[in-house]
């Protein structure tokens, strides 16, 4: 049990539940009133296995950081209780099941392109390349993070649209503040592994300015939805009041001698509105598929 609890963590099971929530709203969203339950089931476990492979490469690619850091440095290949070769080979499966799973019944090779992708980025450019060697890894990685709703939309719909792109770039928006708000409250693990993320390379005022501007214009994008998509009130509401809840978070009064207690809050209330914001988008097509 324990070799198969240790397998299993590697695949980050949070981070797999977490991007399922956001992919049943761009699921449910996409199908405007006409999902079906055999796709939906079939895609998000392409989704989750597609997630899984991108997340043991990442500790299999990340081995040395995982030992500097305090947080990661029982994982399995870092202790030794799994042996590299048998994560590649874990990590390969696991991702052709779920590429496969896609193109055949989870929406077809749109969605199991936009699937790769989404691999492609979090392993190759972010963490090979961008996670160690600049402070706008973050950024290249938001593209991927980014990937789970629309690929729940376009697995629905069957088609990239304006209501595709919205999500994209709404989600990618999203990632920013979340993820410099990690970096914020984590501060002696990025430093102990020595990556260049923005608050430490800069100084917190500049991440702070950085993460006003993208939760401003998180807030703003989200607001589009409803203008290319099946997007009803109910999300508008629950975007508007969000997003400016948000803001204001990141307006309030943070110390900079003890910016940790400020940063959980903003990452604590970052995974709830993208709770909030799904629902609302899963609520919206499944009224109207009752209509």
């Amino acid at each position: 049990m324990r070799i198969f609890r240790q397998y299993l963590l590697l695949t980050k099971p949070g981070i797999i539940a977490g991007n399922l929530v956001s992919f049943a709203g761009g699921f449910f969203l996409g199908s405007a009133g006409h999902a079906s339950a055999g796709t939906l089931l079939a895609a998000a476990a392409g989704v989750a296995l597609v997630i899984a492979s991108g997340c043991v490469f990442n500790n299999y690619i990340d081995r040395d950081i995982d030992a500097a850091m305090a947080r990661t440095r029982q994982r399995g290949l870092v202790t030794g209780q799994v042996a590299p070769r048998h994560a590649l080979w874990y990590g390969t499966l696991l991702g052709v099941a779920g590429l496969l799973l896609l193109q055949a019944w989870g929406g077809g090779m749109l969605a199991a392109w936009l699937g790769l992708l989404g691999f492609a980025v979090y392993v190759g450019a972010y963490s090979l390349y961008g996670k160690r060697h600049t402070v706008h890894g973050t950024l290249i990685g938001s593209v991927s993070g980014a990937m789970p709703p629309v690929i729940g939309y376009c697995a629905a719909s069957g088609r990239f649209d304006l209501g595709a792109l919205v999500l994209l770039v709404m989600f990618c928006l999203w990632q920013m503040p979340h993820s410099y708000a990690i970096a914020i409250f984590r501060a002696r693990d990025y430093q102990a592994a020595r990556l260049p993320v923005l608050p430490l390379q800069y100084g917190l005022a500049s991440a702070r300015v950085q993460i006003i501007g993208y939760t401003a214009a998180f807030a703003a994008c989200s607001l589009l939805l409803p203008l290319v998509s099946a997007a009803s009130w109910l999300y508008l509401l629950t975007a508007l009041s969000g997003g400016l809840y948000w803001l204001k978070l990141t307006l309030t009064a943070c110390d900079p001698a003890n910016p940790g207690p400020w940063a959980r809050k903003l990452f604590l209330f970052s995974i709830l509105l993208v709770v909030l914001l799904s629902a609302a988008m899963g609520l919206d097509g499944l009224l109207q598929t009752l209509r």
